[in-house]
Parts: structure tokens; sequence; C-alpha cells
């Protein structure tokens, strides 16, 4: 099953698009677990993902992100704007997907 882990300032704004990209995943019949953190959690909780997506707002930490992500070959990107914005669950799987290395 496929972990994806989103990120974002407080983790709220992240939580319509957790829902959405669930019920895009049902939706084609694919499993994964997908759950969103604030920032001050993502470095304790990306130990558990195949990916983490943060929010286009921590897109400033990203390089940080990562340094601790690849203690655990976990890959760190930030979430397409436009995308985030429209809380398009599709294309954000689809992002985790590529970033895992995954056809879609």
């Amino acid at each position: 099953m496929k972990k994806i882990l989103l990120a974002c300032s407080s983790g709220m704004s992240t939580s319509l698009l957790v829902t959405k990209m669930q019920q895009y995943v049902k939706s084609i019949g694919d499993e994964a677990e997908i759950w969103a953190v604030g920032q001050d959690q993502a470095k304790a909780e990306m130990a558990k993902a195949d990916v983490v997506l943060i929010g286009p707002q921590m897109s400033f930490l990203k390089s940080e992100l990562q340094k601790e992500a690849d203690k655990y070959d976990v890959k760190v990107d930030v979430i397409d704007m436009v995308a985030y914005g429209m809380a398009d669950g599709k294309k954000v799987y689809e992002q985790a997907l590529r970033l895992m290395g995954e056809n879609q």
C-alpha cells in the first residue's frame, strides 16, 4: 500500500485535499494511506511515508525536509500550486505516484 504524507503550515489546509485524494484513489480501485500533518510534525511522520508532499506555503522548507527524508529514502516535493488551490485530488495523487516512480 502506498503511504502519502501531506504537510502544510498547520495541517488544516491539506485535510480537504486528503479527502479528495482518498475519494479519487477509491474511485480507481487503488489503495493508499494518505494523511496530513502540520509542519512541526512532518519530520516525525515521514519515516512512515513513501513520499512527502508539502503545501506551496512551505516550499522554503523543501531542502531541509528532504535532508531528513533522505534518512528514510523518502522523496519530498512541493504540491503543484494550482492542484493545491483547487484541491485536485487526482492531480496531487498522480504527482505522488510520479515521485514514487510509478506510472499512472
